[in-house]
């Protein structure tokens, strides 16, 4: 029996080959998209990937800023984002002119742009910031600047919380982090008692406020890994259940609400994929200067351990 999805990794992997290229996949990928990645990673993980690669061809199974950051990083090479429409509703809730007109009312301002922006907002911004890292990032900045956080205010709330800092946040939100309620959570608690609950900081602070643990997807699947516990109750997209399989086979996961379920990264296939180092398209590039402002505030973020 012919098995289409074998031959097209075979195609993929042969591509890659000859282009020279590396596959990067957010952890929010399509399981399929995941298994044929060279590497997948949380966003914090991507930008380092992207950063310290040699290869010629970066291919980003992501969404645009993502696909932008890796650009801006990577001068020269050339980058794919294998479907071109796959967005972030949170980094479009923040444009350069309102950034812009923020720092205008109040120059004492830093601005710390969580990488799920554009690249113009991140040229207008001081230094980038993942979930990962965001609570590192807050800290290294001088203590008596009061800081603009943009776009999460979720992830705002969650670093002011663990920080004590002066943070203003930007009234923006990832809908599907942003829509998992209270109820819904202490729904699936009741139904797996024995699971703990971590969660995303994107969550509401009513949900992080009841979690066993608040972590990047990255900091989820480390902490899941060390864990004693048998079940775990996951709030955030539902792709990230693929890989916490495959890492914890003997273990359970739940997904603390059925909204969670992002459509963009849902967008790229195996035959996007493939077309998409067939032809080298679609390629994302940043225009300077853009780029070189852009980069200033994510190699700040990369130079902070």
């Amino acid at each position: 029996m012919n098995n289409p999805g074998a031959a097209l990794r075979r195609e993929i992997k042969a591509l890659q080959q000859e282009l020279g290229a590396i596959i990067l996949a957010h952890f929010y990928q399509l399981p399929e998209i995941q298994e044929v990645a060279d590497f997948v990673g949380d966003s914090l993980q991507l930008a380092q990937q992207a950063a310290a690669g040699s290869a010629e061809v970066v291919v980003v199974c992501g969404v645009h800023f993502m696909a932008e950051s890796a650009a801006i990083l990577n001068p020269g090479r050339r980058v794919l984002l294998p479907e071109l429409s796959a967005g972030c509703p949170m980094a479009e809730m923040v444009t350069a002119e309102k950034l812009r007109a923020a720092r205008r009312r109040d120059p004492e301002l830093l601005v710390v742009s969580y990488v799920n922006t554009s690249a113009a907002v991140k040229a207008e911004s001081d230094i980038c910031c993942t979930s990962s890292n965001a609570e590192r990032i807050v800290l290294s900045l001088p203590p008596e600047r009061p800081i603009l956080f943009v776009p999460d205010q979720n992830l705002a709330a969650w670093v002011r919380r663990r920080t004590g800092r002066k943070i203003i946040p930007w009234p923006g939100y990832c809908p599907l982090h942003h829509a998992v309620r209270r109820e819904a959570v202490l729904a699936q608690k009741a139904e797996h008692p024995e699971a703990l609950l971590v969660v995303h900081p994107e969550c509401r602070p009513e949900v992080t406020e009841m979690a066993d643990g608040v972590f990047s997807t990255a900091g989820i699947v480390r902490f899941v890994r060390e864990s004693a516990a048998r079940e775990f109750i996951i709030g955030t997209e539902v792709g990230l259940l693929h890989h916490l399989q495959r890492q914890c086979p003997d273990k359970r996961f739940f997904l603390a609400s059925p909204s969670l379920v992002c459509p963009d990264m849902k967008k790229i296939t195996l035959e996007k994929l493939a077309w998409s180092l067939v032809r080298q398209q679609p390629r994302v590039e940043v225009a300077e200067p853009i780029a070189s402002q852009a980069r200033r505030a994510l190699e700040r973020m990369l130079a902070i351990q």
